[in-house]
């Protein structure tokens, strides 16, 4: 075999689809050009793949942005059910949402992020056309794809707003479908994990067929995926995760201005023989021991319950509930697709198209049980008849002793609150092609599509109804089966069925999405200069996106425990676009310059809320040899806010603060470092401004380690400006032959920066601020902005961290990004075709700042782990300085072996950019080993199985997370196997 002759030619980068992830098929594969869908073989022996990140196809130069092409295979061989959790693998993506990062309710979308730049700042296509959109803030739920007619990716990893539109700032995402063809292919795939859960199934069969001689052809393909849910009370990493004080023992809060009597306490306690109590202990939250006797839940004194089994843990000499062991961390799932494309030639150079793609994807999260957090809190009357004999000691000894209380607990008598949400997405395509003149064609489609999301929260607790049998003479045992007894772990789980029906409720709540879009492209040659015809591509499109939410009115209300409210909305927004590009072959075939070429583009769009913004790019090849080409380019890129940063309604989810003094906590609490620093005194008096009762505060803790987050649109935004810089070479092995002859290279860098970056202020950053803890409020003044943001119920407790969509100041990043192709003949192993590989994708940060506020600082976030981001925060989750995946291994025709390591550096915790002096402790490097093989029995049979995470690495600690890791991020399922199988007729 001649590999020099069949070697191809990367035309955008040199790691295709194996060059990172496994070992690849690489013959097998030919990449589409990414609006055209075009694909070309250059004269002579050399096929080359065409990836031109471009609305020009340009068969013989190579793109001058930095892009990944990814095939089929190498998706397959990850053992991957989810295309994200293959793609997260490269090092120019941050994770964002998976299966993992589902919670309260949302979703478990699957969403990609470039550079660490959000979820929103990279554009996701198919076939070069725009998505249904998943969620109001303009991500696409790559779920929705139907795996088995996907044909490949290409990922370019630069600005792509000219060419693509306003949303590509940190680059484009292009799914491509597989090619027209006759017959039948049916594939499946089983994995599952060592520990015998954590099963997933993807299944998939797909018919193709030419007609009417050939001018026809039609492909459609139907798949199933199934995973199972994981629950944290099977791993033992999460039995001491997340230690929540709200417990099912329930537990007496008294009030700093309503306080029992301090000797009254304390001869409770003696009677139980303790007498070793704190100052200030007649505040102190008191617990229901199972005989009715009281604890104290700090110091866990006189706790008669459980520790290490049932779901409590004294931790720190403090009872708790780690939540790590009741919520499930990786989502169950179910999707079904349908897709259907075809394309008849009408007449010579007039084709007709359509396409028809049909998603229903149900996802299933869970996340512990139910507490008393949020809004209003319910209170017990005196009358209460389970009121413990001793406590009703201590409530006697209060000033005012006939006034209600408030109490804390968890409802374990009550199912896990957990979510069914259904996903219905279709989208309608149909389009005309063709040719013009000679030299000139067009492409003029249509397109609606909508998603509707129902969202259904199962076991809901109603705080209205809790507070009717909390309230009851009889304690409700006249409106249900034995009433409502909160007083002891053992009374909470005794809850009759007639009860927990009458307390609970089934929350159902409905959101759509549409979108709807035309767009006309016309390409054209212009001149021939002599080193090749210029081109030119002329887009006008147009794009109206909407949105409708409407939350169960207990919801809205939030007479539901443990969940913050949400408010109904609506918004629409719609775009006029412009664009036209341009590239001019300049010289070829000379000394030194075997070719050179420039471009540009230039994309004018009018949104409909926010006015005209206008995107442009300029960009230059040098080939000096054939081996080795040098490419750059600079782009101007605007984003406009989406309908959510435009419209969302104020919903919440909880902020994780940590318990002070290891972490920042509620500021105002007195074992934080702000109180005990050198302006304790300053924030004292901040914190009795913000509503904390003078007779409290020398005594005030918070009691949980998270509040809650209130997020809100806001239609007073202006767009984003961004500025994208690229250059890079890539060299193909100049040898003959020899060890290095089938060697590839490129090497990139980028530079990306965004300012009046539209953004949620981080809760965490909130909190330091207000408090001046980086210096932002000398004066500590509680008209400070930040401060502003801050809500606290009647007793001073921290209820909810307001975190609106504003225009803040920049981010800005950059670094390098290397991939390497190597293969070496082993005729030894397998005839001819044999060789040895080492592939390997490595991406290097250098810096990844940024600034809140104009004017302000830039923080720099370089190597930090933020495992309390959300899917599009800034900043992202992770950004590790060095981020790598590299395969190696043995392949043939018929045949591969191989391994894969995946690494990601050291990094530090985000606490040591918000909170210096209370920085905790951040994450070592990671690192995961997995094995793959395939065997291709004959041209229509092949067999593939594999093992991930072989080596069993377990979870890192992550102290930013409320969960103690990121699960996202990190493998928390451990070794898995899986097996497929492909078969064409």
């Amino acid at each position: 075999m001649n590999l020099r002759g069949t070697r191809l030619a990367f035309s955008a980068s040199l790691l295709t689809v194996a060059a990172a992830l496994s070992a690849p098929a690489l013959a097998q594969d030919a990449a589409q050009n990414g609006a055209e869908d075009q694909a070309a073989e250059a004269p002579g022996d050399t096929k080359e793949i065409i990836v031109t990140g471009s609305l020009i196809a340009r068969p013989n130069n190579t793109a001058v942005s930095t892009i990944v092409s990814v095939g089929e295979t190498a998706l397959k061989e990850t053992g991957q059910v989810n295309l994200q959790d293959a793609l997260n693998q490269f090092p120019s993506f941050t994770t964002a949402g998976n299966a993992n990062t589902g919670g309260q309710g949302t979703g478990g979308r699957a969403s990609v992020n470039l550079h660490g730049l959000g979820t929103n700042r990279n554009l996701v296509l198919l076939d070069g056309k725009r998505l249904p959109l998943s969620d109001i803030n303009g991500n696409v739920d790559i779920n929705i794809l139907p795996e088995s007619i996907m044909g490949g990716v290409d990922i370019i990893t630069g600005g792509a707003s000219a060419i693509y539109g306003s949303d590509a700032i940190s680059g484009v995402v292009n799914f491509k479908t597989q090619r027209a063809f006759d017959g039948v292919r049916m594939d499946v795939q089983n994995s599952i994990s060592d520990r015998g859960d954590a099963y997933k199934f993807n299944g998939s069969l797909a018919f193709g067929s030419s007609f009417a001689e050939d001018r026809g052809h039609v492909m459609a393909a139907f798949s199933y995926a199934h995973q199972d849910q994981v629950n944290g009370s099977t791993r033992d990493f999460f039995f001491d995760k997340t230690p929540s004080s709200f417990i099912g023992n329930g537990t007496f809060v008294p009030s700093a201005t309503n306080a029992p009597d301090a000797a009254v306490v304390s001869a409770v306690f003696s009677g139980y023989g303790i007498s070793n109590l704190p100052a200030n202990f007649q505040l102190l939250n008191l617990g229901f021991n199972n005989d009715g006797t009281l604890f104290t839940q700090t110091g866990a004194r006189n706790y008669k319950g459980p520790n290490g089994s049932n779901g409590y843990l004294i931790v720190g000499n403090n009872v708790r509930m780690p939540v790590g062991q009741q919520i499930d961390f990786a989502n169950g799932l179910k999707r079904k697709t349908a897709f259907v494309k075809a394309d008849y030639d009408l007449a010579p150079g007039l084709t007709a198209y359509g396409q028809f793609m049909y998603v229903d994807l149900s996802v299933k999260t869970a996340s512990g049980g139910s507490l008393t957090q949020f809004g209003s809190l319910t209170t017990i009357p005196v009358t209460n008849p389970f009121i413990p004999q001793d406590l009703r000691t201590i409530l006697a000894s209060r000033p005012n002793p006939n006034a209600p209380f408030t109490w804390n607990g968890r409802y374990v008598g009550v199912p896990y609150k957990n979510w069914d949400e259904n996903y219905v997405v279709q989208q309608y395509m149909a389009g005309l092609k063709g040719d013009i003149t000679s030299g000139w064609s067009f492409d003029l489609y249509a397109s609606y599509d909508q998603s509707v999301h129902d969202q259904q929260l199962n076991d809901a607790v109603v705080k209205s109804r809790v507070q009717t049998l909390l309230n009851a003479a009889d304690g409700g045992r006249s409106l249900c089966t034995g009433g409502f007894n909160i007083f002891g772990d053992a009374n909470a789980r005794s809850l009759s069925q007639a009860c927990v029906d009458y307390i609970t409720k089934t929350a159902f709540s409905k959101e759509k999405l549409s979108q709807t879009q035309a767009q006309l492209q016309v390409n054209g040659k212009l001149f021939d200069l002599g080193a090749g015809p210029a081109q030119i591509a002329f887009v006008a499109g147009y794009r109206r996106n909407s949105y409708n939410y409407i939350p169960d009115s207990d919801l809205r209300a939030q007479n539901i425990e443990s969940v913050i409210a949400s408010q109904p909305a609506s918004g629409r927004i719609s775009v006029k676009e412009f664009a036209a590009q341009v590239d001019v072959p300049l010289i070829a075939d000379k000394p030194f310059i075997q070719e050179f070429g420039i471009g540009g583009a230039i994309r004018y769009s009018d949104y409909s809320v926010t006015g005209g913004v206008t995107s442009y790019e300029v960009d230059a090849r040098w080939k000096p040899v054939e081996p080795l080409l040098f490419r750059g380019s600079y782009q101007r890129a605007v984003r406009a806010p989406n309908i959510g940063e435009l419209f969302s309604p104020q919903q919440g989810n909880q902020l994780v603060i940590g318990t002070p003094p290891g972490a920042l906590g509620d500021p105002c609490d007195i074992r934080s470092t702000a109180r005990t620093g050198a302006n304790g005194a300053k924030v004292a008096e901040l914190c009795v401004a913000q509503g904390i009762p003078q007779a409290a505060i020398s005594s005030y803790t918070f009691p949980t380690t998270a509040t809650g987050q209130i997020v809100s649109g806001n239609t007073n935004l202006t767009p984003e400006r961004a500025d994208t810089y690229n250059f890079g070479f890539v060299l193909n092995s100049p040898f003959q032959s020899g060890l290095l002859s089938d060697l590839t290279l490129s090497v990139d860098y980028y530079n990306i920066a965004v300012k009046n970056v539209i953004s949620t202020v981080p809760g965490l950053t909130v909190l330091s601020k207000c408090f001046n803890l980086d210096g932002s409020n000398p004066s500590y003044d509680k008209t400070n902005l930040y401060c502003g943001l801050l809500s606290r119920d009647n007793s001073g407790q921290l209820v909810n961290v307001a975190t609106p969509f504003l225009n803040l100041g920049s981010v800005k990043t950059d670094g390098v990004e290397a991939q390497v192709n190597w293969t070496v003949p082993s005729p030894i192993l397998r005839g001819d075709s044999g060789r040895l590989f080492v592939n390997a994708a490595v991406g290097w940060l250098h810096k990844y700042k940024l600034q809140l506020i104009p004017g302000a600082a830039e923080l720099d976030y370089t190597g930090i782990s933020n495992g309390a981001a959300g899917v599009s925060s800034l900043p992202p989750r992770a950004t590790p300085k060095w981020k790598s995946v590299t395969s190696f291994g043995y392949r043939s025709d018929a045949t591969t072996l191989g391994l894969r390591w995946r690494y990601q550096s050291a990094m530090k915790d985000t606490t040591s950019v918000l909170t210096p002096a209370t920085a905790q402790v951040g994450v070592g490097a990671y690192a995961l080993w997995d094995m793959f093989g395939t065997v291709r029995v004959n041209k229509s049979i092949e067999f593939r199985a594999g093992v991930n995470n072989l080596f069993d690495r377990g979870l890192p600690f992550v102290a930013s997370s409320q969960n103690g890791t990121d699960v996202a991020l990190y493998d928390p399922i451990g070794r898995s196997f899986y097996l497929g199988a492909r078969v064409n007729f």
